[in-house]
């Protein structure tokens, strides 16, 4: 990063994170003599708590044994990348620009973030999140079958042997660790039948050195002020779940209980009211949700209520929130991070959480019916309930979940082909650096039955092709309203924005949303969305400086074929079609897979994007901009 972005990174930190992360830099260099340091482990040490696969679905079975097999035989994909060289890997080499991580340097020493020095970091931290080895144990509880086993023993000290502490770039992200430690508490819980699971982890001294010396590092180095989002989640989870379950050192006590309190207190500080994340981006609702559930359910008794009552709200709000396909929001930044994987590829996320929430909460009557099952929900049901909780639930839907403002217009229960639309009134992303916000205020999605209509395009890439992460994250990027041809918010960087657009909710009904946003101050945008009669009509309205130049985007989803006519767009998908009436007032242009700049682009997730049709109507401001879709 240049001088200024470490200028503008310190504007939005407080004295108390100035002085914090002042702190961390002085021991970070102190730290290089820390790697020869040995741990001292206690002489009697066990894994006592197995879990059971009985239970699991004959379909989720061949789910996982499906994508067990493609690992066994070496074969996976990371973001778009396919792999084949997973039999035996090269855990510092990025297979999509060709580069190898340094292996041998001071873990603080690398430029992790620059892609001309290590490649694609996210290729090349994702395959040791040892996530796929969790998929191999379940694949060896499940069958019995020692060549999984096998397969994960060999991976593991390849890793070890590769990664000692504190060099390479394994060691430089505490949400890394975090997630690592929690995939080896898995790995040991699912070989426990194994013959060799002991001497792989409780009597093996490669392995004893390298949980130490993770769980020190966590302590050492926690996430914290402006950057305590869903990383300090991570970082916690692991080291819970690390030091309850292998509590084979003197510190484990001091360990488990310093990332029990953390873990409750961050829950509450990232989760709203109403029950969503506060990052405002849905994936990583999962992720602090799966991360939440599977720490809570190592600690057991020890957990306090507060906890439990956040994970519970927060199942319900991804239960009032998902499509009729169990699809939630694609809202804010998305990198496909998952807190623990014990199921095939083919798996729903969604439907897995939701089976997990019923198994340890019970569910409600009004949540969706969550059809199949899963091989997570049955290990987690395994370990235990949860202790009974007295507060209340909300007794229907929540449509409006006003604190994070997200509002969720659909037509009546038991219409066919449902038609779900997300308004976006909230704020715009959380703490001072609001990492993984979009500039979106506003904005729109529209399913039909579960197929995007107007899509939010999703995220694509973080690091490595600012050009796409800006396109990706920009106002012009999303179904909402530009002015003066700039972002809504600006943005700082990557992972940080400067100035956040206010965004405030003026009215909500069953099928009327109106919320008006200050990101053009000082004009105002404000927009009204009515939904009746299988038809959604949404009026935009500047009030202000109407000289400003104006674009009003519509992004297609990327199965939506369009012809464009004037104002007047005609959609059609596999067996549907609708009409989409545009403001006449804008000249109306279509766009699909441009490249200079980005525009009409669709990502379906991290890495991976396909041309899809934007429709941008440019002219200037108005007092109001009518426009109609009807299906």
């Amino acid at each position: 990063m240049d001088p200024a972005w470490y200028l503008r990174r310190l504007s939005a930190m407080s004295p108390a994170e100035v002085a914090g992360r002042a702190t961390d830099v002085l021991r970070k260099q102190q730290w290089r003599g820390v790697a020869k340091q040995k741990a001292t482990w206690l002489p009697h040490r066990a894994f006592a708590r197995p879990a059971s696969v009985d239970g699991v679905s004959a379909e989720a079975r061949a789910e996982l044994l499906a994508t067990a097999e493609r690992l066994v035989d070496g074969y996976t994909e990371y973001f778009g990348v396919e792999r084949g060289d997973l039999v035996a890997p090269d855990w510092s080499f990025d297979p999509k620009t060709g580069l190898r991580a340094p292996a041998d340097a001071y873990s603080f020493d690398i430029a992790y973030r620059s892609e001309d020095t290590v490649g694609d970091i996210k290729q090349i931290w994702e395959p040791s999140r040892h996530q796929h080895l969790t998929v191999l144990a379940a694949a060896y509880a499940l069958t019995g079958e020692d060549r999984f086993a096998h397969r994960v023993a060999d991976h593991l000290k390849s890793w070890w042997a590769a990664n000692p502490p504190m060099r390479g770039v394994h060691w430089v992200s505490g949400i890394e660790l975090g997630l690592r430690l929690l995939s080896w508490v898995w790995v040991r819980r699912l070989l426990d039948g194994w013959s060799g699971a002991s001497g792989l982890f409780e009597d093996n001294p490669e392995a004893l050195h390298q949980i130490w010396h993770h769980q020190r590092w966590l302590a050492a180095f926690p996430s914290r002020g402006s950057s305590a989002n869903n990383h300090v989640i991570a970082e916690d989870a692991g080291q819970l779940a690390a030091a309850c379950a292998f509590g084979w050192f003197p510190e484990s006590p001091g360990w488990r209980d310093a990332a029990l309190r953390s873990l409750d207190t961050q829950l509450q500080a990232n989760t709203f009211a109403s029950g969503l994340n506060r990052e405002l981006a849905t994936e990583y609702h999962g992720l602090v949700l799966e991360l939440g559930l599977a720490a809570a359910l190592e600690a057991g008794p020890l957990v306090p209520e507060s906890t439990w009552l956040v994970l519970r709200r927060m199942t319900d709000a991804l239960a009032s929130v998902v499509d009729s396909k169990l699809r939630p929001p694609r809202q804010g930044d998305a990198d496909d991070g998952y807190g623990l994987i014990v199921d095939g590829t083919g798996t729903s996320r969604w439907a897995s959480l939701l089976a997990t929430g019923d198994a340890l909460f019970g569910r409600q009557e009004w949540w969706p019916k969550v059809p199949g099952g899963d091989v997570r929900t049955v290990l987690f049901a395994s370990l235990g309930g949860t202790p009974e909780l007295t507060d209340p639930r909300p007794p229907r839907r929540v449509d409006d979940l006003f604190d994070a403002g997200m509002t969720i217009l659909r037509t009546p229960a038991g219409e066919p082909e449902e038609i779900w639309c997300r308004c976006d009134g909230g704020p715009h992303g959380f703490l001072a650096i609001a990492a993984h916000a979009h500039a979106d205020a506003l904005s729109l999605e529209v399913r039909h039955d579960g197929v995007d209509i107007l899509a939010d395009p999703g995220t694509y890439c973080y690091h490595g092709e600012p050009e796409w992460r800006s396109y990706f994250r920009s106002t012009l990027g999303h179904n909402t309203l530009q002015l003066g041809g700039a972002d809504q918010s600006a943005s700082g960087g990557p992972f940080l924005w400067t100035r956040h657009a206010r965004t405030r909710t003026l009215a909500v009904g069953p099928v009327r949303w109106r919320a008006e946003h200050d990101g053009y101050a000082p004009a105002v945008h404000r927009r009204c969305v009515e939904l009746a009669d299988r038809a959604l009509r949404i009026v935009d309205e500047v009030e202000g400086d109407l000289a400003l130049p104006a674009k009003l985007a519509f992004h297609l989803g990327p199965l939506v074929e369009v012809t464009l006519e004037g104002s007047t767009a005609r959609l059609s998908w596999p067996g549907h079609t609708a009409t989409l009436d545009l403001p006449a007032e804008l000249e109306w242009t279509a766009h699909r897979g441009e490249t200079n700049p980005p525009l009409g682009w669709y990502s379906a997730g991290f890495g991976r994007r396909e041309p899809a049709t934007t429709l941008v109507g440019s002219g200037p401001a108005a007092p109001a901009f009518t426009t109609t879709l009807r299906f």
